[in-house]
């Protein structure tokens, strides 16, 4: 069977020196009870474009130690094409069941660059790989001609669509590509129609809220939903601080801790 339902883009749990944290990844998982169909560490809301090769790895290894028999698939933000594919190899050693991958860094990046991106990544990992489609990290988006000639590679498992449009999404379910897609907002669940399932931010904390909205979806459901992420920040530029808090709250994590953002090279 495919992916499915809810996927939950996990935090990057960190200790007081800033190194992750396993136990607090393992009691993370733990707070998820039966409630995900998957775990998606070192996303955007793992804060994966900030992370250390050696912070990736952690999360990543911990993550798969303590998944409780759930798929991991690992989430991969880095510039290039070779980057990604040296990444991606590391994950595959380390067991996950799939990587997410978003399109290379810049605004100058073509639509043939992204094919030939994911088409090379295809080539060279063995694992699913999982179509990351967002715009505030790579600077650029997937358009739908391009995404279609992508799903028709072998081994494409899924796609996180977080290109902000619900018409876009509906487009790519209409298409029927047979690749499940994934709505990226919480906020257009309700309006992007048959989409194969959720990973966002919200289920750090609210799994069954959203499972709630996924088997029976109503504009009652998206108006919590949306109250609930105005409540925890979710809807801020950097999210993942106040979701981080709130876990500390519940007693989830130990700190609330936040990468360091990278420094420029000069």
């Amino acid at each position: 069977m495919g992916f499915h339902g809810t996927i939950v883009p996990l935090v990057t749990p960190l200790d007081a020196n800033g190194e992750v944290s396993e136990s607090d990844v393992d009691r993370l998982v733990a707070s998820l009870g039966d409630h995900v169909n998957g775990l998606m560490p070192a996303l955007s809301t793992g804060e994966g474009w900030k992370l250390s090769e050696q912070q990736w790895s952690d999360v990543v290894s911990y993550t798969v130690k303590h998944s409780r028999g759930l798929p991991v698939l690992a989430g991969i933000q880095l510039p290039t094409t070779d980057e990604v594919i040296a990444r991606a190899k590391i994950a595959v050693d380390l067991g996950v069941d799939a990587i997410v991958a978003t399109t290379p860094y810049g605004k100058d990046v073509t639509q043939q660059d992204i094919l030939d991106h994911y088409t090379r990544i295809r080539e060279a990992v063995g694992v699913g790989i999982f179509l990351y489609n967002e715009e505030a990290v790579s600077g650029n988006r997937i358009e739908l001609d391009t995404l279609l000639k992508i799903c028709r590679l072998p081994g494409i498992v899924g796609i996180k669509e977080s290109s902000g449009s619900a018409d876009f999404t509906q487009e790519m379910t209409a298409a029927g590509t047979g690749i499940p897609v994934f709505e990226g907002w919480e906020n257009l669940l309700f309006q992007a129609g048959d989409v194969n399932g959720f990973i966002g931010p919200l289920l750090n904390l609210e799994p069954v809220l959203v499972n709630d909205m996924l088997a029976a979806p109503s504009q009652e459901l998206q108006d919590r939903i949306n109250a609930t992420c105005e409540q925890h920040g979710l809807f801020g530029d950097e999210w993942y601080v106040p979701l981080k808090e709130e876990l500390v709250r519940r007693g989830v994590l130990s700190t609330a801790n936040v990468v360091p953002e990278k420094e420029a090279v000069a």
